[in-house]
Parts: structure tokens; sequence; C-alpha cells
């Protein structure tokens, strides 16, 4: 008699054989599951991106691989087109002799299951596996020149993006140094014409505090000593205008071939004599030759870069002057061991009237950019506040466009 539940008669109907074929099923799609979930985590985890890695993720294809041709049916499955996996990764990792290796192992891990295959049907077996061995190495072979052509557009794309990102910094220096040339020209105008203006009435001032004092009798000490600083005060008025025209007065470069060296060393001397408590080193470099600059000028450049660096310095401390060539330039550098510069005030300390000293009017290092622009030069900067601070001068050694040399990590100032 039939048994009336639908459960128990659908239990009689499942036998061994059923179950053992579903865990064969199982079995079969978790070594695709497997084979997959490799080939997609390769790209994803680092440690498989290492040498070490891709031939582990290699071996694992292989293994998974032999067992799925091996659990269907050998040499005669259709599964052997998964040992593609392991020959088209190699091809986009390895060379052309590492793909032909591991095509090479793939054909050999596919001709393996002929051991499991009588002798007399080898002839038949034979033609079919030799053709799918040579698939493997032509699909093999077509990945890593697909992947070579990709690596090297990737080369070519990522040289195009590092020359547009170069050219764009160029195109932003010049474009900031043409606003800052037209900046340095209105005030050049403006300071060339308050300091005509004022030449004339402080003229008359002086020469009046000169008649006073002459006319004075001796027993005014008080008036003869304010008429004193009257003149002083226009003697200070005076220099400040001087140093205004000579900011505001275009430049004339008369460049004549000389030694640099010789230029630094007049420098140097005349800031050890303003300061006697800081210690000079000089490092030049021996191979830099003759060539053309305004040495009057550059004089005036270094002299100023060399004090500077000396009143940032603390007594007992060390000013270093340094000089090397570089790809047509000749490089000078000034590096003192001081306070540094503020971050903030990195890109204006070249701009006329900034300055952070007391009694300075901020125009010693806007005429000094101004000359180092006049020989086709730049001026560069980098600080650290409680550091110090390291001024480079970048002087071409022939006449041309300015380029600045290649590797230069310094800020532009």
């Amino acid at each position: 008699m039939e048994p009336s539940n639908p459960v128990m008669r659908w239990i009689r109907l499942i036998r061994p054989q059923d179950v053992v074929w579903v865990i064969l099923f199982i079995l079969l799609g978790l070594m695709i599951a497997a084979l997959g979930a490799v080939q997609i985590l390769e790209a994803k985890i680092p440690a498989l991106a290492t040498p070490h890695g891709r031939v582990g993720g290699l071996a694992i294809k292989f293994v998974l691989c032999w067992l799925l041709i091996g659990y269907t049916h050998g040499v005669d499955t259709r599964y052997w087109l998964l040992l593609l996996l392991p020959v088209v990764s190699a091809g986009t990792t390895f060379g052309i002799f590492g793909t032909l290796a591991v095509a090479f192992l793939a054909a050999l891990i596919y001709l393996s299951f002929l051991s499991f295959v009588q002798l007399s049907d080898w002839d038949n077996f034979m033609p079919e596996l030799v053709w799918r061995g040579v698939i493997l190495a032509m699909a093999g072979n077509l990945a890593y020149i697909l992947a070579e052509n990709l690596r090297a557009q990737t080369h070519e794309a990522r040289r195009a993006a590092q020359h547009l990102a170069a050219a764009n910094e160029q195109i932003q220096q010049a474009m900031e140094a043409v606003r800052r040339s037209d900046r340095l020209a209105a005030l050049g105008q403006l300071s060339a014409g308050l300091a005509h203006e004022l030449r004339n009435p402080m003229g008359t001032i002086r020469a009046s505090a000169e008649m006073l004092s002459k006319s004075l009798v001796a027993e005014n000490e008080v008036a003869r000593e304010v008429a004193g600083f009257i003149a002083s005060e226009v003697d200070r008025a005076n220099s400040l205008i001087t140093r205004f025209l000579q900011f505001a007065r275009p430049l004339e470069i008369r460049a004549e071939a000389g030694d640099v060296t010789q230029t630094l060393d007049r420098a140097v001397a005349m800031a050890e004599r303003e300061a006697p408590g800081i210690a000079f080193y000089r490092n030049y470099a021996p191979e830099i030759g003759p060539f053309p600059f305004d040495a009057e000028l550059l004089e005036r450049v270094f002299y100023n870069l060399v004090l500077n660096a000396a009143q940032a310095t603390q007594p007992g401390g060390a000013v270093t002057v340094k000089t090397r060539a570089v790809e047509g330039f000749v490089e000078v550098s000034v590096i003192d061991r001081g306070s540094g510069i503020d971050p903030k005030h990195i890109e204006t300390i070249f701009n006329p009237f900034f300055t952070t000293k007391p009694s300075g009017v901020g125009l010693g290092l806007a005429i000094v950019s101004k000359i180092v622009d006049e020989h086709g030069g730049k001026i560069t900067v980098e600080s650290e506040q409680g550091k110090g601070t390291i001024f480079r001068v970048l002087l071409p050694t022939a006449p041309g466009p300015m380029s600045a040399p290649s590797g230069s990590d310094t800020v532009a100032a």
C-alpha cells in the first residue's frame, strides 16, 4: 500500500546515487566559483600583486583547473578552456618567455590526463590535444601582445600628462611673472614720481636747517641739537629716496665674462665687516668657468642676500655661500641656520615695500629680484621656521630664455 504522506513518497523516490550526483554537482559549482573568486580577487588584493603573489595565484588556478578537468572526464572535457585563465593572466603580468612557459605548463597539465587513457586510444586523442596546446600558447602570446601595447599606451599617456603638468606649471609661473612685472612697473613709476617730488623740498629743508644752525648763538644748545636732528632725518629720507630711485630706474646690464667667485668674495667681505660675530663659509664648485654677467649689480645682489642671512643668524652662528653648475646654469646658494621665514610670507618677500624688519623699507629683496630677472635668471627660496633659510640664485651661463633646470624642488618667489 502506498503511503498517503506526500513527503514520504518523495523520500522513497530519492536514491543514494541521486544524493551522490547532487554532491558532485555542488562540488563542481564550488570549484568553478573558487576559480572565479581567485580571478576577481587577484587584481584587488595587494599581496597578490607582488611577483610571489602572482605565482601563487597561478598555482591556485592550475590546481583548480586540474581538479575540474579531472572531475569532468579528463582529456575529453569541455572545461579545458579554463586553462586559458592562468595563461592569459600570465600574458598580462609576465614577459613573453614567462607567458610561453606558463602556456607550456598548462599544456603539460592538460596532457597529464593521457595517463588515464589506454595506449590504444592515444592516436585518437593526440592530434586534438596538440591542437589545444597550440591554442593555449597562441592565447597567451596574444594576451602578452595586447598587454604590452596597453602598457606602452599607458606609459605614453603618463608621459603626456607629466609634460602637460610641467607646461601648465611653466604657464602659471610665466603668468605670475607677468603680473609681478606689471606691479613692479606701476610701483616703479609711482616711486620715481614721488622721489623726484620729494627731493626738492628735502633739499630746501636741509639747507634751511644748516642756515638755522649757523645763525644760532652758541648758548642755544637745544636749538642747535634740533637743527642737527632735522639735517640727519633729511639725510635719512634722502637715502630712502635714493633707494626708491634705484628700484624705479631701468637697469642697464653691462654683461662681461667674469669669475662669479670673485664677485661673491667681495660681497662676503663687505658682509663680514658688518657682521663680525658670524662665521662665513665658502663652498665654491671649481668647474664653474667665466660667463657673462654684470659684476657690479650681482655684487649688490649677493651682498644683500649674505647680509640678510647674517642678520637672521644668532651670534656665533654661520652662513654658507655655495655654488654649483647645473644644466647650463650657475646656482649660487646662500644658506643660514637662523629663525627662518614664516610660510605665509614666502610668496611676498620679494614684493616691493614688504619687510618684517622694524627699520626696513622692503626694497632690498625687490631690487635683488629685479637684478636677477634682468640677467635672465631666477631667484628661489626655501625656508623652515626655526631651522633656517636657503636663497638660490640661478644665472644662465649663456644668453637665452630662462628655463629652470629639471629636478628643482625649491619654492619660486
